[in-house]
């Protein structure tokens, strides 16, 4: 039942002039559409508890959410009773329908309380729809024995009384607390003052950070240039094809074009390797840490 363009006004005068269902056609109707997907008596049977689903829908209005959306899920969960309603079973569709009407808004409820989610079990459903009332009943029954609740004992006695953990009181607290802010608002009412988001720490690199490690790295590059230099030819070949191509090349392969053995390329290359680390040493103590 596609509800765009009507006020919730609009929607509650039509549903209040629906035909009241006796149980005898109410049974009928469920009947035609259980067994031969009448869509005339779902549509009938569906008109005539709208009333039911509006009213449901205006119980949930102290949680701020636009009455026209909650009539929408409201329509929707009874759509769904229709669907599942087995009329063999001897209980009234009004009966059954309330369950998957509350349900319904309920889960659209949750959904758009917060966007962080605010809770998916059962346990803790029960706690976001009751945590105030059975709150207030507590400190009802405390103030009529002349004591005083500390907020720790409140929540305890919730706990127990709804069935869930103390955590999951106290995490309910908080999200019922207050509702969602922009990280977009400002921070005072000053047209110049600064967004909430500005006063986030930046995870990423620091631009102290990056010049420091641009300066490491080309003193490191001069250093290696130089003990690059203090290597003959063959030494400065045999590095580069080792260890500055992207695909290193092996000793069999360095020993074939050079006409040596792969054991004496070998002992070329720790030879060259020793002499550039006398050369970085040569240049500064501070190479230890880039060696480290």
């Amino acid at each position: 039942m596609a509800l765009d363009g009507y006020t919730d006004q609009t929607m509650s005068r039509q549903a209040m002039k629906a035909e009241l269902l006796d149980a005898e056609t109410e049974l009928r109707l469920a009947y035609a559409w259980r067994d031969h997907r009448d869509e005339r008596a779902l549509h009938r049977l569906i008109t005539a508890y709208m009333r039911l689903a509006i009213s449901m829908a205006a119980k949930f209005r102290r949680y701020g959410a636009p009455m026209n959306d909650l009539i929408q899920e409201a329509s929707l969960g009874l759509m769904k009773a229709a669907d599942k309603f087995d009329p063999d079973r001897g209980v009234r569709f009004s009966t059954y329908a309330v369950w998957w009407i509350k349900a319904s808004i309920q889960d659209y409820v949750m959904r758009n309380w917060s966007m962080v989610r605010t809770g998916s079990t059962s346990s803790q459903k029960s706690l976001f729809f009751n945590l105030r009332r059975v709150q207030a009943k507590f400190e009802r029954e405390a103030a009529q024995r002349g004591e005083a609740l500390d907020s720790h004992q409140l929540r305890q006695m919730v706990a127990a009384e709804v069935g869930v953990p103390l955590a999951d009181v106290e995490m309910m607290e908080g999200r019922l607390s207050g509702s969602d802010f922009s990280l977009n608002a400002a921070q005072s009412s000053d047209e110049e003052g600064r967004e909430w988001i500005e006063a986030l720490e930046d995870e990423g690199v620091q631009a102290s950070e990056i010049v420091e490690g641009a300066h490491d790295v080309a003193r490191l590059r001069d250093w290696l240039i130089n003990a690059m230099r203090s290597l003959n030819g063959r030494e400065r070949f045999i590095v580069t094809e080792r260890k500055l191509r992207e695909q290193p090349r092996t000793l069999e392969a360095l020993g074939e074009e050079l006409g040596l053995s792969k054991e004496r390329v070998r002992q070329l290359e720790a030879a060259a390797f020793a002499k550039m680390r006398r050369n970085l040493e040569n240049q500064s103590r501070e190479v230890h840490h880039f060696l480290a």
